[in-house]
């Protein structure tokens, strides 16, 4: 069970073309493959059906293993998973047992009719799959099978991505728009507020101590260019530099340096750069072959940790996204 959180306002405009790597197939050119896969009439398990469609459409090991912006799983075994459910949806495919399945003789007649393509406006031919996808019964009610038909064609039609793809995306996007505006809010605030900010987002990280104790350190030191210092851990086993900065420019090589000159006139090997804007390439590359242990916070990471953390945010929606337990359904 995965839990998917979000912070957003109540009207947002979300764009639904989303783009995956072309080389990965959409889980509607899967349909007819897979189908035909099963065409045998033996049993498979869909971790068969996956290995076996990867050679077919000649994935390499990287697309194979390429996930969800979730990283809850792999793209392809997600749309696999997904063509399989919507083929059994339709019955032209059976269960058997847990992890398995077979062709079904509706499966056998729609092989034999020679198609050239199934997608899911086809699979809407039969009733079956109608009342999964719409949750009624498409030939009693006629005033709700219209109504529903729309929303089907509204949800169905054009559709290339698993509703886990689509969710993922809305959440992406929700979360992308808010991390926008939390840097926008930082920006209209004061330097101190944003000192405050670091303290708390520091210590929910677990670091720090106390908040008392992180106040007390953070800000505080203000001596060539370092802004505070704070405790590694509860215990105080080492201590973390900070440089904090509201910039609106990329921080550059030269502003990397004098601060890392800052903690060699301490004698220290730690630091944590934070800025509101964004690091150089060069600011990068300078972090990466120093013997100092210099960790870059731009704003984007800032505010996603800020998300992340719950620091300036609240949640106000959470969904929880179930699948059945098939162990539990084992005799």
């Amino acid at each position: 069970m995965s839990t998917i959180q979000a912070t957003f306002s109540d009207k947002i405009n979300i764009n639904y073309s989303f783009f995956y790597q072309m080389s990965i197939p959409d889980f509607q050119s899967i349909l007819l493959p897979l189908l035909k896969y099963s065409g045998d009439k033996q049993e498979h398990s869909l971790r068969e059906s996956i290995e076996y469609l990867a050679g077919i459409f000649n994935l390499t090991d990287e697309e194979k293993r390429e996930l969800l912006p979730s990283g809850q799983q792999a793209i392809f075994d997600n749309r696999v998973g997904w063509a399989k459910t919507y083929l059994k949806k339709a019955h032209l495919i059976e269960t058997t047992k847990r992890g398995y399945f077979r062709i079904t003789d509706q499966g056998i007649t729609v092989l034999q009719q020679n198609y050239q393509k199934i997608d899911t406006n086809f699979l809407k031919q039969f009733e079956e799959f109608n009342e999964f996808h719409l949750g009624t019964k498409t030939k009693k009610d006629s005033t709700n099978n219209s109504e529903n038909s729309e929303l089907s064609c509204l949800s169905l039609n054009d559709q290339i991505q698993t509703p886990e793809e689509l969710l993922d995306q809305l959440y992406q996007k929700i979360k992308d728009d808010l991390k926008q505006e939390i840097l926008e809010q930082i920006m209209r605030c004061s330097p101190e507020f944003f000192e405050r900010l670091v303290i708390d987002l520091l210590i929910k990280m677990g670091y720090g101590g106390s908040k008392k104790e992180a106040g007390k350190a953070v800000g505080k030191a203000k001596d060539g260019g370092i802004d505070g210092i704070i405790k590694e851990d509860r215990l105080g086993l080492d201590i973390i530099y900070i440089q904090a900065k509201r910039w609106e420019g990329t921080v550059g090589r030269p502003e990397i340096q004098k601060f890392v000159g800052a903690l060699l006139g301490q004698q220290a090997k730690k630091g944590i750069f934070i800025t509101t804007s964004q690091f150089s390439k060069e600011a990068k590359e300078y972090v990466a072959i120093i013997d100092s242990k210099i960790i870059l916070i731009s704003g984007d990471l800032l505010s996603e940790l800020l998300s992340d953390y719950n620091v300036g945010v609240s949640v106000i929606k959470s969904y929880e996204i179930k699948k059945i337990d098939t162990d539990y359904f084992t005799e």
